[in-house]
């Protein structure tokens, strides 16, 4: 087990705590945990690839704490009404949609080694960023600008959609490659 794998299995086991102190309305401790979770990410994939502690468990490990940690403070923060439920929706949807065509490759057999790509890093990037700001409002009583919060709704849609159907269109290179292989 390798330092930046033991960051990521931190985080998520962070996962529960930060949902379950969310629902209790100790938003200033959620922050917290979210904001060095949301680090955390960065972290562990800077020590693996600065330091060769890149391993096969981690490949798979480090997204499934992400897409924990994200889907889970999204759904909690849709259900208080703190976002748009459409916005959840489309956030777990493209989830859903990405873990979908990696168990149809690997039913068929089909070799791939996790690697997202820049845009989906730049959707998590600016799912996090939501998500802690949303988080902030009630932790620090914020009154922040309609406009500010738009915009970083409009960013978490546009990025999703367009990260969402990048998987989307490589899963579907990937599986027409198979089927002409059958051919």
């Amino acid at each position: 087990m390798t330092l930046p794998n033991m960051i990521s299995l931190a985080r998520l086991l962070s996962v529960p705590v930060n949902v379950w102190l969310i629902l209790i309305d100790q938003w200033r401790l959620a922050l917290v945990i979210f904001c060095l979770a949301g680090l955390s990410d960065a972290v562990d994939g800077f020590l693996a690839k600065r330091f060769g502690m890149e391993s096969q468990l981690g490949q798979y490990l480090d997204p499934i704490a992400d897409k924990a940690l994200l889907v889970s403070i999204y759904i909690v923060l849709g259900v208080q009404q703190n976002l748009p439920l459409w916005l959840v929706i489309l956030v777990v949807s493209r989830d859903i949609l990405i873990i979908g065509g990696l168990f149809l490759l690997f039913i068929f057999d089909q070799p791939y080694e996790p690697r997202p790509f820049l845009l989906s890093k730049i959707n998590t990037a600016t799912q996090i960023i939501l998500a802690a700001t949303v988080i902030a409002i009630p932790a620090f009583a914020l009154d922040p600008s309609p406009l500010y919060l738009q915009l970083l709704i409009l960013a978490v849609v546009v990025t999703t959609v367009v990260s969402g159907t990048e998987y989307l269109i490589d899963w579907w290179r990937r599986m027409n490659k198979l089927e002409q292989g059958k051919s």
